[in-house]
């Protein structure tokens, strides 16, 4: 470490160095740095991306390019004008996300898509999105870390989505109300449930997001209990008709787990700090 009486100018917040002003001195420590390329290799290689077909447009892997170094996480679960700003502010130079700035068609990156174009370069920030591969993940996925955050044990692979399974079930001999404690603990809101099944649930789907218009397959699974983001309002009668209880956590709620638990895993192994970027949709 260099102690020096004055700043160097040379030295930037987001470059090899950092500066600390304490007691009129000013401290020069070198940062530790890890490849971009070495991060997104190992990225692609944990979640698997190249194996799952997702949605059009949605893009896994590296969205944006950054100058080639990480020095400091942020994860959010989605890619906006919002936790793009945080992630600044956070000094972070990767962010990773679960939904990501690409969906459907092509739109030009012009008006408000060019600012943020524009700020992600000026501001050396990178984006690696995982929609489908962080949804199926076995360990840092957010099914399967919600249902550990609910206890739940024994998984199997559930709901087959694009020749994929991304969701996972497990047996239970859990009381709905207990099941209903346990979710607004952990998601940090009440769920709302839609308790058409039996009181008593003994084989629990879970797939975070927005399943909720396709409980006839969850059903046709052989789950008595479905445990996703958000739903149709129709999907109240379907309910009942397939006798089917049905949490709906929030599409935001839901899909917390798995940036947070990527992005903690990438901090251990590259030892670099990280930090969550909470931006509620309400939805």
């Amino acid at each position: 470490m260099f102690l020096g009486r004055s700043p160097d100018p040379a030295i930037t917040p987001l470059g090899v160095f950092r500066l600390c002003f304490r007691r009129r001195f000013w401290f020069h420590f070198r940062v530790r740095t890890v490849s971009l390329k070495t991060v997104v290799s190992y990225c692609d290689g944990l979640l698997q991306a190249d194996r799952f077909a997702d949605w059009p447009g949605a893009m896994n892997g590296l969205q944006v390019e950054n100058r080639g170094q990480v020095s400091r996480l942020a994860a959010a679960v989605d890619a906006s004008p919002a936790t793009i700003a945080m992630a600044v502010a956070a000094e972070a130079d990767l962010l990773v996300v679960h939904h990501g700035l690409f969906w459907g068609e092509t739109r030009p990156w012009s008006g408000k898509r060019y600012e943020w174009l524009r700020l992600l370069i000026e501001r050396n920030l990178a984006i690696y999105s995982s929609h489908l591969p962080l949804d199926a993940h076995p360990h840092f996925g957010n099914n399967a870390q919600l249902g550990a955050a609910l206890g739940l044990k024994k998984w199997s692979p559930f709901f087959l989505e694009k020749d994929s399974y991304i969701g996972w079930r497990a047996p239970a001999r859990l009381p709905r109300a207990t099941l209903t404690a346990r979710l607004t603990r952990v998601l940090g809101c009440r769920p709302i449930v839609l308790p058409a099944g039996p009181p008593i649930c003994r084989q629990i789907g879970i797939v975070s997001g927005g399943a909720g218009d396709q409980l006839k397959r969850a059903a046709a699974e052989g789950v008595d209990t479905f445990v996703t983001g958000e739903g149709p309002h129709w999907t109240a009668v379907l309910a009942q008709e397939l006798g089917l209880n049905v949490f709906y956590g929030g599409h935001y709620a839901t899909e917390t787990f798995g940036v947070k638990a990527l992005a903690a895993h990438l901090a251990t192994k590259f030892r670099l700090p990280w930090q969550f970027l909470d931006c509620p949709s309400g939805l």
